[in-house]
């Protein structure tokens, strides 16, 4: 079982297998999109990792929305994909759409308005946090699930 397959079935528990080094599988849900968000951050290296690549990729001025305390600023889907891409992530998205049976495209659209949440919420200070060997605290994104899906 990979970390997809992990992140996927198991709502909070994915989550936090994500931060872990686990794996994605199961609905499109907001379950679903917190651990594709939650794997996207381990992959990049946490918070700072992710927030760095997105920058070198062409969404700097976006992503600092994102962390600073003002409004997030929009990310298309198609910028996001091709940031992602850029930055080594290509294969988790398809993997994870493939897992939620949905397009590449369609998890794009619905990760390009969770992504700058999660980032945000990660964020509160306005600044990326410091975490040891890059990792984040996956139950930091438990919270955010509610208020974006209700």
């Amino acid at each position: 079982m990979g970390l997809l397959d992990e992140l996927l079935g198991g709502g909070q528990g994915a989550a936090n297998n994500a931060a872990n080094g686990g794996g994605l599988g199961s609905a499109l849900g907001g379950g679903g999109l917190m651990a594709v968000a939650a794997a996207l951050l381990s992959r990049a290296g946490g918070v700072g990792g992710l927030v760095n690549m997105l920058q070198q990729h062409g969404l700097g001025g976006a992503v600092q929305s994102w962390v600073g305390t003002g409004e997030n600023q929009p990310v298309a889907p198609a910028q996001l994909s091709q940031a992602l891409q850029g930055g080594g992530l290509g294969d988790l998205v398809q993997e994870a759409a493939a897992k939620m049976g949905t397009s590449p495209d369609d998890l794009m659209a619905k990760l390009s308005g969770v992504l700058p949440q999660a980032v945000d919420h990660l964020t509160p200070q306005g600044q990326v946090p410091e975490h040891p060997a890059g990792g984040f605290d996956a139950s930091a994104l438990s919270g955010l699930a509610g208020k974006v899906f209700g």
